[in-house]
């Protein structure tokens, strides 16, 4: 590459995390109203008795979807794949997987999904293909084929680089990233995740002239796969789909540390997507909102991943996952938010009115709500209540709007024992629907499910739920209404931590938009907890939201005291 062009696309990226190119949200209107509700589709329902998840099955479930509360749809991957990472790893990017229909079904999804007033958004799997996808088994052959440079092919392993392990996260290569091969071209290539995963070829952000396969980003190969996935994006969208996930984003570039040439390529690709769809929205697996919002994604997650995470918050260690730490959101009441509060505020502030910050119930990949000893309904509604009421974009994964369990001693399934996970299979079990065989997800013989429903007898189920006045759904659907009927509660309305950081319990915030203000009282804690903030001179405080019985708001001219009962939560409206 070039020395100008490094300058050139440096201060383009470096203008962009200032502020400087990303001035306002440019999101489409829907999407500052907008609620997800992610789909694993292999686990959700399945319609023809074959033990998975289809279109169909989702097509029939779409009036309960919308009953929730949500607006929007997010799909993992239902691409054509080899399955060796759950649909991670695609053979064709243009076509439905057969487990799940056909391209057809998928457009009837669409449209019955937008009768409902339901936008439905795919995950793009922007980094890496399946080593049995088209592309790939063509530029095994050499560099003379049409994909030759969608992939990179060393020739060696540099000094440098054995005994490293690669950062996922940083996108710097390390000795692990190299899979041998029998290709005749190389004995080597880059992978991605796992070795059955090879990395597209977005090139380097800065080559090291020694290695031939190190191409600069605006190498004709690079360019050929940023044309490609606009193809794939365009495919899609012109099918109806309403916008992407896009799967580890920050990854694209390799050695990219500083990611200053991965947020170019996606300035780029996001550009060209705006001007030609321009109500699709684009979200990111960045977990460094200022940093995507600089790429030109609208929403990106504050999760488990990166430095910027909510680990603290929410994580125990259950069935081997994660490490042994202290959880906030744990009945023993000896957590802390600090290290959170720090990290969020810090996200909050860099990205208010330019993209919008998404804490997710949950996902594929981590532990479910209802995990360990954080299993009772009042400890999950005080965690959904948190997780309503904050700013940004809510995403509810699939079954924690009733609290389906997180489930621990399953085997490995396709590919579920991950990297740095050890059980994402027990996030991905069936939904629960009701008493019927196999908890109304499927006909077919037990041994023949995807994965294992849920065997405890007192499961929660969507109809049990459903009947419940006191469930767990219908307060998440409660929360819903309240959050839409309210500009303070959107995602664009103001946020303020009103408590103490250093008293983590209870957690007071102040959600304001004008006139329109709610105080939100969070205490995960066994015991209950008084805390006296500053008068937020308030003439009354009607509960909207959590039980009467656990909590109290006493305004005051210097001083307001709350008390927050044991593992409850209040929202209250100020006036």
């Amino acid at each position: 590459m070039k020395k100008h062009s490094i300058a050139i696309f440096t201060a383009l990226a470096v203008a962009a995390i200032s502020g400087q190119a990303q001035a306002k949200n440019d999101a489409p209107e829907w999407v500052s109203k907008a609620v997800f509700y992610q789909i694993y589709p292999s686990s959700f329902k399945d319609s023809n008795g074959d033990g998975v998840g289809d279109i169909q099955g989702v097509i029939d479930k779409l009036d309960y979807i919308k009953s929730i509360g949500v607006n929007t749809l997010w799909f993992n991957p239902m691409f054509s794949s080899e399955f060796k990472d759950g649909g991670y790893d695609i053979t064709d990017f243009y076509s439905i997987d057969k487990r799940f229909g056909t391209n057809a079904d998928f457009k009837r999804l669409v449209e019955e999904a937008h009768k409902r007033g339901l936008r439905v958004c795919l995950d793009l799997v922007a980094g890496h293909t399946s080593d049995q996808n088209a592309w790939f088994l063509a530029s095994k052959k050499g560099p003379d084929q049409r994909y030759s440079d969608y992939y990179i092919w060393p020739d060696r392993i540099p000094d440098d680089v054995k005994g490293k392990e690669k950062d996922q996260i940083s996108g710097v290569i390390g000795e692990d990233s190299f899979v041998k091969t029998d290709s005749g071209r190389s004995p080597f290539y880059i992978k991605n995740y796992y070795d059955s995963q090879p990395a597209l070829n977005y090139g380097y952000a800065n080559p090291n002239p020694q290695h031939a396969w190190e191409q600069p980003i605006d190498a004709p190969g690079p360019m050929a796969v940023r044309r490609e996935i606009e193809n794939i994006i365009a495919f899609w969208m012109d099918k109806g789909a309403d916008g992407f996930r896009v799967d580890m984003a920050s990854s694209v570039v390799k050695n990219d540390p500083g990611k200053l040439a991965s947020i170019k390529v996606w300035q780029d690709i996001s550009s060209w997507y705006k001007a030609k769809y321009p109500e699709g929205v684009l979200i990111s697996e960045w977990s460094n909102p200022k940093e995507s919002s600089a790429a030109g994604f609208n929403i990106d997650f504050m999760m488990h991943t990166g430095k910027y995470n909510f680990s603290s918050l929410f994580f125990n260690k259950v069935g081997g996952e994660f490490e042994p730490q202290v959880s906030y959101f744990a009945k023993q009441g000896k957590g802390q938010i600090k290290e959170w509060y720090d990290l969020y505020t810090e996200q909050y502030n860099a990205t208010k009115g330019k993209s919008y910050i998404s804490l997710p119930t949950g996902n594929h990949d981590i532990q479910r709500l209802n995990a360990g000893d954080r299993n009772t309904l009042d400890q999950l509604k005080v965690t959904m209540t948190f997780f309503l009421t904050m700013p940004g974009t809510p995403f509810i994964y699939y079954g924690d709007e009733i609290g389906m369990k997180f489930q621990t001693g399953l085997w490995n399934k396709e590919g579920s024992q991950g990297r740095a996970t050890k059980n994402r299979a027990g996030s991905r079990t069936p939904m629960q629907w009701d008493d019927s065989k196999n908890a109304g997800f499927s006909t077919a013989d037990y041994w023949n499910l995807y994965l294992p429903v849920d065997k405890d007898v007192n499961r929660p189920t969507v109809a049990k739920e459903d009947k419940d006045p006191a469930s767990l759904l219908n307060y998440t659907r409660q929360l819903l209404t309240l959050r839409k009927d309210s500009p303070a509660l959107s995602a664009d309305g103001d946020w303020k931590l009103v408590s103490d950081v250093n008293q983590p319990y209870p957690m007071v915030y102040l959600r304001s938009s004008g006139d329109d203000r709610y105080l939100v009282v969070l205490n995960p804690s066994e015991q209950p907890r008084d805390v006296s903030v500053a008068a937020l001179k308030v003439k009354t405080a009607k509960l909207m939201a959590g039980d009467n019985t656990q909590g109290s708001y006493k305004p005051g001219d210097q001083n307001d005291a709350i008390h927050a009962g044991a593992i409850s939560a209040q929202v209250y409206k100020l006036d």
